[in-house]
């Protein structure tokens, strides 16, 4: 193999594994909020259906990094408890602070998505892959449209908080995309 087409296969592996890190970490911080909030408390049924469409991403990039022979991240621990808290202590400070902590999270992951969606097209290389990530793209911007229009913008310290947690989103992507 070629070291460029090397290169270009080691770049689809690492984003297959972040996206599916990403993925898995998002339903644990959905499962932390509807742990705090029930399942009926403020925008519990949102975030219920939020969270099912982030278990249909997961499951659908765990059917692909199977299928490349991709391996998962080994923070995947570390994920499922930073989200679950995440998830929880935003929910603890109230439904819009829950809310805040959504539309951060999916205005990273739109960025993110987008990010390597120009890589892809500019490519040309992996179609399965770049439709993938645009159908999850646009469930993603549903995703933070949905937590702004419930109040997210709202939340105590929204500033602080919002970028707080875009901050740990960009730095677990680049963690994730290496270990």
């Amino acid at each position: 193999m070629t070291a460029k087409l090397q290169a270009k296969r080691t770049s689809r592996e690492r984003m297959i594994r972040v996206d599916q890190a990403g993925e898995f970490g998002a339903t644990r911080i959905y499962e932390g909020q509807l742990a705090v909030m029930g399942t009926r408390g403020p925008h519990s049924g949102e975030i219920a259906e939020m969270a099912r469409q982030e278990e249909g991403h997961r499951e659908r990039f765990d059917a692909l990094m199977a299928e490349r022979g991709v391996r998962p991240t080994i923070l995947q621990p570390f994920w499922s408890v930073a989200g679950y808290a995440l998830g929880a202590g935003t929910a603890l400070l109230g439904p819009e602070a829950a809310m805040a902590c959504t539309a951060a999270v999916e205005e990273e992951i739109d960025r993110h998505y987008s990010e390597q969606l120009d890589e892809l097209e500019s490519a040309g290389d992996d179609p399965e892959l770049a439709g993938m990530i645009a159908e999850f793209r646009e469930d993603e911007r549903e995703h933070r449209d949905a937590a702004i229009a419930a109040g997210a913008e709202k939340a105590p310290a929204y500033p602080l908080l919002s970028g707080a947690i875009r901050l740990g989103c960009r730095a677990a992507i680049k963690l994730a995309e290496r270990i």
